[in-house]
């Protein structure tokens, strides 16, 4: 799980440093971008503080949902080690810091799946046009733009298939787990062995 919280994280650093220079110096992100020295309309700069506070808000949203912050708002009988309810007025429970998994099951992050799917969907969308307008532009900042969106869309796949409790790939084997043996049998793997040793005993 060191992955899946390294993934988080980071796709919440990556849209923060976007975000920030977007709030904090608009007027500078516009000016730097036109082709001419001009002073940047109002319509301008509001749009750039807007896009810096989605993606701000996209980051923090991305924490929250995928349970790498505990959001719950009572406790579970599982997580109690000790009421503390010696002291009158004052009821105190403390409770384990047990991490989250992404099975679906887990009421620490319901929607810690989806919401990991969607952001790979995102930073491959992003590295996809990224490298579209390097390719266009030939600006070295699309390039490096394009490079960390997809490695982050690459850390996400890997999180999708293997950290999930769904995954496809199995994390024993190695093998697709969706695969069968239709319309050729697969001698060789190791259910296929352990039946035949099975059938000689």
């Amino acid at each position: 799980m060191d992955v899946y919280y390294a993934y988080t994280y980071g796709t919440a650093g990556w849209l923060t440093l976007q975000a920030a220079p977007l709030i904090i110096t608009p007027t500078i992100i516009i000016t730097l971008l036109s082709p001419d020295v001009r002073e940047p309309t109002v319509l301008e700069e509001y749009f750039s503080r807007s896009l810096g506070m989605t993606l701000f808000t996209l980051g923090i949203m991305i924490i929250l949902l995928t349970g790498s912050v505990p959001l719950t708002s009572s406790f579970s009988d599982s997580s109690l080690i000790y009421p503390l309810s010696s002291i009158p007025l004052l009821t105190t429970l403390v409770a384990t810091s047990a991490a989250v998994t992404t099975s679906e099951a887990d009421p620490k992050a319901p929607y810690a799946v989806p919401t990991l799917t969607i952001s790979l969907l995102y930073h491959s969308a992003s590295a996809f046009f990224l490298y579209a307008r390097y390719n266009t532009s030939g600006q070295s900042s699309f390039a490096l733009g394009a490079i960390a969106y997809a490695a982050l869309a690459s850390v996400g796949l890997w999180c999708v298939l293997f950290a999930s409790s769904g995954g496809r790939i199995s994390r024993k084997t190695g093998a697709d787990k969706r695969t069968s043996g239709f319309p050729f049998g697969n001698k060789e793997s190791a259910s296929a062995k352990k039946k035949q040793m099975g059938k000689a005993i």
